[in-house]
């Protein structure tokens, strides 16, 4: 309860801060402005970008269980809008709870492909943005949160890689455990963690892993292209490459627990992405705003229409499945 209690008073925090000294009416004048056809092209690639998170995470699945089409779609959309429902970022357990429940797979594997997924696009995203650091030039700050977001993905890449590597020695890991706890907890531990690592089974394919790579591009550039036409349809001759960094901004900027919805600090990461490119501090919020609604829109309209194929209660929610 506290966290989500910290995590509503920083959400308003930063609504202020981005807030701070604007004249609404022109806010509300400049979304009025907006061209509907660029907005169409990007509700397009955001839903694409839906299909094709899809589709990899059920790569992903593949050596642990493989899955139809239609209840990846659905489970994805889901695991989506509970993230945005849910505070703190507890709505992430939802896939792997729906899958666990709909495949008779371990709660802990189908998490353990959760974790994949999420390094996969951390990586991805770094290195787009690491391929785009000699043409266009960055703000201080945030060549320190593309160095930070490196060290946080060199880490988990690296825990990624000696877990799978040491699947044979679990044993070994439990030696902080006292002797008398160790007979007691290490035989649980070490079946969760097996269970854990069978969700890192894709990575020792080759083949697969390039697809994977192939993937989590078209996720990452079809996000890019959806914040582009928006630049187009407000009229703001910004650049693609602007797209690209406005994005990894907000992937910093909602990794923040904060309120539902991302409410605050979306609308900060925007705003001070934006404004670091020129933009007015009220066209920035206005985008911020309109791309805010446009977005969790999306995600709440899939969620919901596919949600009555997978309910799911807090209380499994927080007890789990292994």
């Amino acid at each position: 309860m506290k966290k989500i209690l910290l995590g509503v008073i920083l959400g308003a925090l930063l609504s202020y801060l981005s807030m701070r000294g604007i004249q609404f009416d022109s806010v509300a004048a400049t979304i009025r402005r907006i061209q509907p056809l660029h907005v169409f092209s990007s509700l397009l690639l955001m839903f694409l970008m839906q299909v094709i998170r899809a589709v990899r995470w059920g790569l992903i699945l593949r050596p642990v269980v493989r899955v139809d089409p239609f209840t990846l779609f659905s489970v994805t959309n889901v695991g989506f809008l509970a993230i945005v429902a849910f505070p703190a970022r507890l709505g992430e357990l939802v896939r792997p709870l729906l899958i666990s429940r709909k495949k008779a797979v371990p709660m802990t594997s189908a998490l353990g492909t959760v974790f994949v997924e999420r390094i996969m696009d951390l990586v991805t995203v770094l290195l787009i943005v690491a391929f785009l650091l000699p043409l266009i030039p960055l703000p201080p700050w945030l060549i320190r949160s593309l160095a930070i977001m490196s060290l946080i993905s060199l880490g988990a890449t690296v825990f990624l890689v000696s877990m799978t590597l040491r699947r044979k020695n679990l044993e070994g890991l439990w030696g902080f455990l006292p002797a008398s706890l160790r007979g007691t907890f290490a035989g649980k531990l070490g079946r969760l963690a097996a269970q854990f690592m069978d969700g890192f089974a894709v990575i020792r394919n080759a083949g697969q892993m390039v697809r994977l790579m192939i993937l989590s591009l078209g996720v990452w550039f079809a996000n890019a292209g959806a914040i582009y036409a928006l630049f187009l349809a407000f009229g703001y001759s910004l650049s693609l490459l602007t797209a690209f960094i406005l994005m990894f901004v907000l992937i910093v900027g909602i990794a923040i627990p904060t309120a539902p919805g991302f409410v605050g600090n979306w609308h900060y990461a925007c705003v001070l992405a934006l404004t670091s490119f020129g933009l007015d501090k009220t066209d920035a919020l206005a985008f911020a705003v309109f791309y805010h609604a446009l977005s969790i829109g999306l995600v709440l309209i899939l969620g919901l229409l596919f949600l009555p194929f997978n309910r799911f209660t807090l209380r499994e929610l927080r007890n789990g499945r292994a």
